[in-house]
């Protein structure tokens, strides 16, 4: 399976020069982002992929837009996968939101409000990634599948902190991390 992080967003572009959280509820790519997005396209044609889990806020869906369109991928909308619901950036757009800006989408099963009401402890998020590492075990194509996914979901999963537009393989039978380092 291979995790990749979204591309930088406008939230990540004003959080790493400030460290505060600039107050942006589900923000879109940057113009790098979507460079990330294209060369993450151009670099994973040459992977084996028939799968692609996305999750449902709008940095994910437009990260996976060229890929979509390089590899012949539906993406499926999966909350999942989201991130850790930690800062005003993981407000999601409700669901008839996405579903207008999307119609290529299936957004059928997302509830209109996907995303907590409240801050994730790290407990729920390492329970979330449990979920996901099971529910991938009962899947037989998980080794050709791609996860467009964020930061704290990816480091949840396997330890491991990424820049945006990064990705990695994981393999579901590694075990989750015992402590993850915030870092972000």
């Amino acid at each position: 399976m291979i995790l990749l992080r979204h591309g930088q967003s406008e939230f990540n572009l004003h959080f790493t020069a400030t460290r505060q959280d600039p107050g942006i509820t589900d923000p879109a790519l940057t113009p790098l982002g979507r460079t990330q997005a294209e060369e993450a396209a151009a670099a994973l044609r040459q992977e084996r992929l028939v799968r692609m889990v996305v999750s449902p806020y709008t940095r994910t869906l437009q990260t996976a837009a060229p890929i979509a369109g390089a590899l012949g991928l539906a993406p499926e909308v999966v909350p999942l996968v989201r991130e850790r619901f930690a800062f005003t950036c993981d407000v999601g757009s409700p669901a008839s939101v996405l579903a207008q800006s999307w119609p290529q989408h299936d957004f059928a099963d997302l509830e209109e409000v996907w995303w907590p009401p409240e801050r994730e402890s790290e407990a729920a998020l390492q329970r979330r990634a449990r979920a996901f590492r099971d529910a991938v075990r009962e899947r037989a194509d998980w080794q050709e599948t791609l996860v467009v996914t964020h930061w704290g979901f990816i480091l949840a999963l396997t330890g491991q902190s990424v820049a945006n537009g990064q990705w990695l393989r994981w393999d579901q039978a590694t075990p989750l991390p015992r402590r993850i380092v915030w870092t972000h």
